[in-house]
């Protein structure tokens, strides 16, 4: 079964640049003072994030659209956005937001508490396995990393977010799904379109609806049929009894496709940014691979792909110091948190060398990522692929103004580099 998308053949909308500029890319380039000076003010502060830092003029119309009507909070100091992810009792993953959400994903991790939520990722986490990682990284990973670089490693010159990062994550995650090849370039419009359901409801559901169709018609033939993807392991897990239905399988995956490409590519982005506009740490890799997994961690502490999340106060509560009531809406700001000075000297500086300590790009707590490994590996296949076919790999000199951008989801539009072939 072909999946249709319905702007493939005229090109005039494009929802990559529709989503990323609903959340501040090209609109706010660096929020972190914000972050800073609101968090030295309190841990957290009464209201939403976008009046709080005062960008609401900056940004589109649509982005005040996804704001959680009544009491809204923000939390920014480390301890107070850990505490959030960890007491899910207290503050609660069934937002308005996600709920909104489910009109194109339909029931997902997102909007689970427990003990539902336990019993959910007990089964769909049977699909990544330490042992099916293992083998998607030298079967699946690399060999799509080095496709990508093959179309350019004779040239000299690349833009490593339009012809490599931005790409080669979604066609990670159709390979691991089964998704034919040619479908590819409609799947990554689609998963992106379901977003913008904030913006433009009917793109959104027809999205939703063109997907549900199509893996419908996949989750039966591997209930019937087994293959090596992810599809069937899900189509056959069990836990205590329990089996997943269509349903939840097909919401599932609605997820996957935006989720796990979207913060992998923006997550590599920014570390490959980090990385090149500083020499000296460049070469410390390239001397030693070994470096590449706290590269990693320091890249999503300095700059994570996601910014926030959402979070539902149901019980009347204090948190640092700030009376909660129940029904309040909470957003969780990883990205001040991860700047939080009490917990990192210089925290505005990126530095691979600085002390290991943990940091919440991944959220924490019950809710942690559960593609966390899956990202990392991806992120030092390609790093490794870089430094093995990319020789004096950096960035064009003669490149306009590279950088960051976004307030929400945050990574560059561009990183044009040279290179030695």
């Amino acid at each position: 079964m072909a999946v249709s998308d319905s702007d493939s053949g005229t090109h005039e909308f494009d929802p990559f640049e529709a989503f990323d500029r609903s959340y501040g890319a090209g609109l706010v380039r660096d929020p972190y003072q914000a972050f800073a000076e609101l968090r030295n003010g309190a841990p957290v502060h009464e209201g939403s994030l976008v009046d709080l830092t005062g960008l609401a003029s900056e940004l589109p119309p649509e982005t005040e659209a996804t704001a959680a009507r009544g009491p809204q909070y923000t939390a920014f100091s480390h301890a107070a956005v850990e505490r959030v992810f960890r007491e899910a009792s207290t503050f609660s993953s069934k937002t308005e937001q996600n709920e909104g959400m489910e009109l194109v994903m339909g029931h997902t991790i997102l909007n689970m508490d427990e003990p539902e939520h336990r019993a959910y990722r007990g089964l769909v986490q049977q699909a990544f396995s330490k042992a099916a990682m293992s083998r998607w990284e030298s079967e699946l990973v690399r060999p799509v990393i080095d496709r990508h670089i093959d179309a350019f490693a004779e040239r000299g010159s690349a833009d490593l977010v339009r012809e490599l990062t931005f790409s080669f994550p979604v066609h990670v995650i159709a390979a691991l799904l089964g998704i034919p090849q040619e479908d590819l370039r409609t799947f990554h419009r689609l998963a992106v379109q379901l977003l913008l359901i904030i913006s433009d409801i009917e793109r959104g559901l027809t999205a939703s609806v063109s997907l549900g169709e199509y893996f419908t018609e996949i989750v039966h033939q591997r209930r019937a049929e087994a293959a090596n993807d992810v599809i069937s392991v899900l189509a056959h897990a069990e836990l205590d009894g329990q089996r997943l239905t269509d349903d939840e399988i097909v919401a599932f995956l609605r997820l996957l496709l935006p989720a796990g490409a979207e913060t992998t590519y923006r997550s590599s982005s920014n570390l490959l940014f980090g990385l090149l506009s500083d020499r000296r740490q460049w070469e410390a890799i390239e001397q030693d691979r070994g470096l590449i997994p706290q590269a990693i961690e320091e890249g999503l502490r300095w700059e994570p792909p996601l910014t926030i999340t959402g979070r539902t106060c149901v019980k009347d509560t204090v948190l640092e110091g700030v009376d909660i009531p129940a029904g309040a809406s909470i957003t969780a700001c990883m990205g001040a948190a991860n700047h939080d000075e009490t917990r990192w000297e210089d925290p505005e500086r990126f530095d691979i060398f600085r002390p290991a300590k943990s940091h919440l790009a991944f959220a924490y707590g019950p809710h942690m990522c559960l593609g966390l490994h899956l990202a990392r590996m991806e992120t030092t296949c390609l790093f490794q692929a870089l430094f093995e076919r990319l020789p004096d790999l950096r960035l064009d000199p003669d490149a306009d103004d590279v950088h960051i951008t976004g307030l929400v989801f945050r990574a560059p539009a561009s990183l044009p580099v040279l290179f030695s072939t």
